[in-house]
């Protein structure tokens, strides 16, 4: 791996951890302001909330914890970072709201099978494409259960502040180039794991969040997943 890329990797892992607590401020402003509605995103695709319990992996600082109990959603969030845990405990205790926090891997996740309604993650990293992480989504998901990731955004408007974040996403690898026109290989790559999968693009303030919509194949399994 080239020493660039451990290098922001590292960069990406103390933000999670150590840096934890400066997350937030650093999420909104390398969104310009966006960043909540992007995570908003999400919510459009999730069934009624009176349907199931909905999984969030990679839950952050709470935020979308917060607004998925807000809306009436029963949650659970997982992550694999304590520091994240303890500040997404604190705001979720803040607002008197349901703390259904647990803290694991999502290649391996501590939940039987067809728990879930629907699983949802904002801005993941790459461990969301791995094989592992795809088929326990997969075998936690009820028949017709919903996997919706928000992958990234894209700016429509902004100047000379638009252009500096851009460039910002290219060096670290958070750019979304390819996700527009690519269903056709996004539809492939989550078949293999039992999905059927599709790009949405849903407008915020100067800008486009892309969110990949995948649902479970309903009564078919897909190899190797149990």
């Amino acid at each position: 791996m080239p020493l660039w890329l451990r290098l922001i990797r590292f960069g990406f892992h103390l933000l999670y951890n150590q840096f934890a607590f400066t997350y937030d401020l650093v999420s909104k402003v390398v969104s310009l302001g966006a960043w909540r509605c992007w995570q908003r995103a999400a919510l459009r695709h999730l069934p009624p909330p009176n349907s199931g319990i909905v999984l969030e992996i990679a839950h952050g600082t709470g935020d979308l914890q917060l607004d998925l109990h807000a809306g009436g959603w029963r949650a659970i969030g997982l992550d694999l970072s304590a520091s994240m845990g303890r500040i997404a405990s604190a705001k979720l205790r803040s607002a008197s709201a349901p703390c259904c926090l647990v803290r694991a891997r999502s290649q391996r996740l501590p939940f039987p099978n067809s728990a879930f309604v629907a699983v949802i993650s904002t801005f993941p990293s790459e461990f969301i494409s791995a094989p592992e992480t795809l088929r326990e989504v997969y075998r936690v998901l009820r028949n017709d259960g919903v996997f919706v990731i928000v992958l990234g955004a894209r700016f429509t408007s902004g100047g000379a502040a638009r252009t500096g974040v851009e460039v910002l996403y290219r060096i670290t690898g958070q750019n979304i180039d390819g996700l527009e026109g690519g269903d056709t290989r996004l539809r492939d790559a989550f078949a293999r794991f039992g999905f059927d999968a599709q790009i949405v693009q849903e407008s915020c303030p100067h800008s486009a969040a892309f969110v990949i919509v995948a649902r479970k194949w309903a009564g078919q399994l897909a190899p190797g997943v149990l």
